[in-house]
């Protein structure tokens, strides 16, 4: 295919994936070429790791359902002598705090009068609800929970979203965590891959993959989406900074004085869109289990539960489109996870990190990941690796 770019030299490839990237390559809205991370596998329509620009177009299924998933870093004033030899009262304080799977706050979460990161969450919040009283796409959603929106913020969710505590290469403590946009945002996504799906179908498009549906710049339903979208986006960064302000709040619980934030990763997402100039030409690049890694810019590589994360520094590759992965990527479904592994592989896979250890996240132990470490040689070329950092708690939902 002359117009894929992959980065996954030493990094398996599955043929389904493959077929996806064929598809994506066929597409005449295309801006240029694809780009093709080394943790890229199956999805929706298009592969979980691909950097697609577009002309005129945006396709909802590669931005996917959770808009603006991302992840978000910290590092604290603890180090690792300060932790106590049990962890579990600290894992039981964060999922207290902070709601995991399908489950919200009994009432926004209030954090005006706790310093300036309080301040600022709450004028963005302000902000937030404003903009949402005017979203065209929400009116075409049917019946919707809108008090939920706002109890949600501040909330894990499920599946690979997590919440951890790590050591970086000093030993110095890190709080990191991974979410999106929550319910809100998945209706927003729904309802555009429908409306795309619909207006492809009525227009006799061929597609090789009805999730490969565009919505076309100068439509309504074109604008409607990217109103929502932009909006969905903030949404997610707000969630992450409100679940990282709890967090913190919790850990000043166990440990005297403030827990100060000594050095942060960017809060960055990797389920996006976003209108950029690229080889001369403005073009709409979506972001599909991928970062934003221009020269110089802060992001965050996650592992799995049980293995090495990385905060990294962008070198602005072209070829790109100044990206990298977003994780280690998965390298089996769910399904055969849950089939080919055990219980007792889950423990041991997780030795040495407090977590939950039960049958409901075996989908999620290391062994249904790729080798982090091939994937982040196989991009040396996108970033270079700040901090490694190995986690010592993880919340899962």
């Amino acid at each position: 295919m002359d117009n894929v770019k992959m980065w996954t030299a030493g990094v398996p490839v599955e043929p389904d994936a493959y077929r996806q990237i064929a598809n994506i390559a066929s597409l005449p809205i295309l801006g240029g070429h694809i780009a093709i991370m080394p943790d890229v596998h199956i999805g929706k329509g298009a592969t979980v790791g691909s950097v697609i620009p577009t002309r005129g177009a945006i396709i909802p299924s590669a931005v996917g359902v959770d808009i603006g998933c991302g992840m978000m870093a910290v590092r604290t004033t603890l180090g690792t002598a300060d932790l106590p030899d049990s962890l579990k009262a600290i894992r039981t304080q964060i999922e207290r705090d902070v709601p995991v799977g399908f489950e919200a706050h009994d009432d926004p979460v209030s954090v005006g009068g706790e310093g300036l990161s309080g301040v600022a969450i709450s004028r963005r919040m302000r902000a937030l609800k404003a903009r949402y009283e005017k979203l065209r796409i929400m009116t075409r959603i049917g019946k919707f929970d809108h008090a939920r929106v706002w109890r949600q913020i501040g909330t894990l969710g499920g599946g690979n979203h997590f919440i951890e505590l790590c050591l970086d290469e000093a030993q110095r403590v890190w709080v990191m965590l991974h979410s999106g946009s929550r319910n809100v945002g998945n209706n927003i996504g729904q309802v555009a891959i429908a409306t795309a799906r619909r207006l492809a179908e009525r227009a006799n498009v061929h597609l090789p993959d009805r999730d490969l549906a565009w919505l076309s710049e100068g439509s309504p339903e074109f604008d409607e989406y990217v109103e929502g979208l932009l909006w969905a986006q903030d949404y997610a960064a707000l969630n992450r900074d409100t679940m990282m302000h709890l967090v913190l709040r919790a850990l000043a619980r166990f440990f005297p004085g403030d827990i100060a934030v000594e050095e942060s990763a960017v809060n960055c997402h990797h389920n996006y869109a976003s209108r950029e100039e690229h080889f001369g030409a403005s073009v709409w690049v979506t972001r599909k289990g991928a970062v934003s890694a221009r020269d110089g810019e802060l992001g965050i590589i996650p592992g799995s539960m049980g293995t090495k994360s990385y905060i990294v520094r962008g070198k602005g590759n072209v070829a790109a489109y100044h990206s990298c992965s977003h994780g280690a990527g998965r390298r089996m479904s769910r399904t055969e996870a849950r089939r080919r592994f055990s219980r007792d592989d889950l423990i041991a896979q997780t030795s040495g990190v407090e977590c939950r250890k039960d049958s409901g996240v075996i989908d999620e132990l290391p062994g249904a990941y790729k080798d982090v470490d091939a994937v982040m040689a196989a991009q040396s070329d996108l970033v270079e690796v700040v901090h490694t950092l190995k986690q010592v708690l993880c919340v899962k939902g």
